[in-house]
């Protein structure tokens, strides 16, 4: 359960915690009860994230916790603040804090970062256990002056929806397979635009393949689960602009007859993250007042191997036209998006962006906390890149390079669905480019930063949800 957030204009006297804000430098706020000099012996030197316990002989327990240079802060380091404070609460429920109060940042958006950085911390898969895991934050008192209160309003308003989202996709990828296939997934789509003022299209195996989709019905047919494709539809009143939006979403993908190791399958109930992160994006943006119009395909399917499976050297047409030679089952992510592209250019939107877990060269070339992004159109790619930096979802830019496109030739289809050893990342993108016509495009490929190995500020442990917020950000400031 979800903590709730209250503003105040000072901190409740049936409060666990109080974090206290510390910077570099300047003075230390008196009700912390201790110097600068006395904080350096205990090792706090307020840098950002560092925190300090401050046990008090009655009522709430202080916290000191560092946001670093003052004359530095950002939304990125109140976001990091807040989640370090809430870590160092512990099991304690109720924390007040004052970060969003600090000058230098807007006060709407130092109070979303304060309270993404503190729900988004507290956040504990509950899994599928007799006693539930559940999140020790309980309630989060923003404290801001008068002068602020307007703006953290809003802001906490913002936080709570951009924090909601990210926890419905960290939910969604955290799942176990057994627990959550494609028509499940669909089920929850329904419900969420019910709740979001969405309009919601389930497509099934039957008219998939009456409408062309010859890619996810091609990883499908391994499966003894059928797949479903999941059209969301966002329309304000008189939208400044549309931006279609594909999620790649294999439930669980076990290579197909290319076969993944064991380990290689550990985290593969989350190669879905793509269409959760869109999921959780769409179920926003009527309550955080988005103007443009937003349409989703969340193309969801198993990659599973059986009698029946996908096999190597076998061709797929897609709802485009074109044909793929199939010389590796495990690169399957491109196939179910390149039907969702397809589909997406058929509206001729001002823009489509794609996110999946699509490769491991992107791991190679970037780890586990810097998405990829690969684009048709410099403008489109530079919004992503804006909106990664306003929510700490990191993203790198690399290059379309059509040098490389000779590299997917084949000699019985259009194209191949891999183009060999090195430069996965740009030959992915190539081959997903193939489908989106003449439409401004971007691809997000976020293999590495889907999941988090341990807590580490913001993040939890498991699947991180990342891409909610980043396309929720994007959407938000989207125009033709």
């Amino acid at each position: 359960m979800t903590a709730t957030v209250l503003l105040a204009r000072s901190a409740p006297k049936a409060v666990d915690v109080v974090g206290v804000p510390v910077a570099t430098s300047g003075t230390v706020p008196r009700s912390l009860g201790l110097s600068r000099a006395a904080l350096a012996a205990h090792g706090f030197e307020g840098k950002l994230g560092q925190t300090l316990v401050v046990p008090a002989p009655s009522g709430a327990t202080q916290v000191a916790v560092g946001v670093g240079d003052p004359a530095a802060l950002t939304v990125s380091s109140l976001r990091t603040a807040a989640a370090s404070l809430v870590r160092a609460a512990g099991r304690r429920a109720v924390v007040a804090t004052s970060l969003a109060d600090l000058p230098g940042v807007d006060a709407a958006d130092a109070a979303q970062a304060v309270v993404e950085g503190a729900l988004l911390a507290a956040y504990r898969y509950a899994g599928i256990k007799r006693e539930p895991t559940t999140s020790a934050l309980t309630q989060l008192v923003v404290v801001v002056g008068e002068a602020r209160s307007k703006g953290a309003a809003l802001g906490i308003e913002r936080g709570a929806a951009t924090a909601a989202a990210t926890t419905l996709a960290r939910d969604l990828a955290n799942t176990p397979p057994a627990h959550l296939n494609a028509r499940q997934m669909a089920d929850i789509a329904v419900t969420i635009a019910a709740q979001s003022g969405l309009v919601v299209d389930v497509f099934n195996r039957d008219q998939l393949e009456a409408m062309g989709c010859g890619g996810i019905i091609g990883v499908n047919r391994g499966s003894t689960e059928p797949p479903r494709m999941v059209r969301l539809t966002y329309t304000p009143r008189n939208p400044i602009g549309h931006l279609a939006l594909v999620g790649k979403g294999i439930m669980f993908d076990s290579g197909g007859l290319s076969l993944k190791t064991t380990d290689g399958m550990m985290t593969m109930k989350m190669d879905m993250g793509g269409a959760a992160a869109v999921l959780g994006a769409m179920g926003a943006l009527k309550a955080l007042k988005c103007r443009s119009q937003v349409t989703a395909f969340l193309m969801c399917t198993d990659n599973m191997p059986s009698g029946s499976a996908l096999k190597v050297g076998d061709v797929l047409t897609f709802r485009n036209g074109k044909t793929a030679e199939v010389q590796n089952t495990d690169a399957e992510g491109r196939l179910v998006l390149a039907d969702g592209l397809s589909l997406a250019a058929e509206m001729h939107p001002d823009a489509i962006v794609d996110i999946a877990t699509l490769t491991g060269a992107q791991m190679v070339a970037l780890g586990n906390r810097v998405a990829g992004v690969v684009g048709n159109d410099q403008g489109v790619v530079d919004r992503l890149r804006a909106a990664a930096a306003n929510t700490d979802e990191a993203v790198w830019q690399m290059p379309l390079e059509k040098a490389y496109r000779k590299l997917l030739d084949s000699t019985v289809a259009d194209m191949r669905n891999v183009g060999g050893p090195h430069a996965g990342v740009i030959t992915s993108s190539l081959f997903l480019s193939e489908f989106v016509g003449d439409v401004p495009w971007a691809h997000i490929d976020m293999a590495g930063p889907m999941s988090s190995d341990g807590d580490d500020g913001w993040l939890a442990k498991g699947a991180t949800g990342f891409g909610a917020r980043l396309l929720i950000d994007l959407a938000l400031h989207f125009s033709k």
